[in-house]
């Protein structure tokens, strides 16, 4: 069963190629998805890379949480669904109806 993975530390830098050969290490890569500011369009400094296998994810943890990419020391752990989150109005408050 496909496993996502959430990388983060992610240097401004790391690329979708960058991310898939170090995870290609560990087993099969079935998506990168880069994520980037909707507005800006630039890195966020995440990322979720989805493993063909729970067993390749569990490997890419031990071999990848804490080592060197870009430069920064990058965090990698099991995806967690998005937590929600309250709506913000336009001024940076709660909505009211």
């Amino acid at each position: 069963m496909e496993t996502k993975l959430y990388v983060g530390n992610l240097s401004y830098n790391t690329t979708e190629v960058d991310l898939r050969s170090a995870f290609a290490q560990t087993g099969t890569v079935v998506t990168v998805d880069m994520i980037k500011d909707r507005d800006s369009g630039t890195m966020k400094g995440f990322a979720f890379v989805t493993m063909s296998t729970q067993e390749e994810a569990e490997n890419a943890i031990k071999a990848l949480d804490g080592k060197m990419l870009d430069d920064r020391a990058i965090k990698v752990n099991i995806a967690r669904p998005r937590e929600e989150r309250p709506r913000r109005n336009d001024f940076g408050g709660r909505r009211r109806y």
